[in-house]
């Protein structure tokens, strides 16, 4: 369980720019109520953008991502599992391919396909069970695309509903697995394979922006 306490190149808690983050967390309350702070904290701390994406390895460090005020889900997520481990959860990463993601029209535009590689969701261990949350969809953004904001109440998984007005928008068709920290080298490469035009010129305007190793 050690393992999923530690401080990583990616999931760097010992970082001072952790302690201002989580400034308003009280320490004295249960694991599962800190958890259930923190999973709030991110959801809404960061506005969702898919549209963004640094794959590189200052990118995706999650010091970095706490300077930044837009952040997408793998970025999330990277603060997240730190943040927990810096309050004693073990805690650890999963990634997925999904389809029918929020603003899919756009960014399916860029990405030229449909499925969305490395979703990234959260594995906190709270009251001797392994629970699964994703804090990507913050309040503003489900707001302007009429979803309901994914709750969570740190004994059941939520990954993300299936169905909102009777419409499905978000499918799991492939799990990676779940990682101490950020396989970096398996996101470049997944990415890669599903989106090659990424890769092969750059990507640095206002609308999109695409960084790899």
């Amino acid at each position: 369980m050690q393992t999923y306490l530690n401080d990583t190149e990616f999931l760097n808690y010992r970082d001072e720019k952790f302690d201002v983050f989580t400034a308003d967390i009280q320490p004295d309350l249960e694991k599962k109520d800190i958890a259930i702070a923190l999973y709030y904290l991110v959801r809404d701390g960061f506005i969702y953008d898919p549209y963004h994406l640094d794959l590189t390895v200052e990118g995706l460090k999650a010091s970095n991502v706490l300077k930044k005020k837009r952040a997408w889900c793998v970025e999330k997520s990277t603060v997240l599992a730190a943040c927990a481990r810096k309050f004693g959860i073990p805690s650890r990463l999963g990634y997925a391919i999904v389809t029918n993601h929020i603003g899919v029209d756009k960014l399916t535009n860029m990405l030229r396909r449909e499925e969305i590689v490395f979703h990234g969701f959260v594995e906190m261990y709270l009251e001797e069970q392994w629970v699964k949350c994703t804090p990507a969809f913050d309040e503003r953004i489900c707001a302007l695309t009429r979803v309901t904001p994914l709750e969570w109440d740190g004994e059941s998984d939520s990954l993300f509903q299936e169905f909102e007005h009777g419409k499905k928008f978000m499918e799991y068709v492939h799990f990676y697995g779940i990682f101490d920290d950020v396989p970096i080298q398996l996101m470049n490469d997944e990415m890669q394979k599903y989106y090659p035009h990424l890769f092969e010129k750059e990507y640095n305007t206002r609308e999109f922006s695409f960084k790899h190793l």
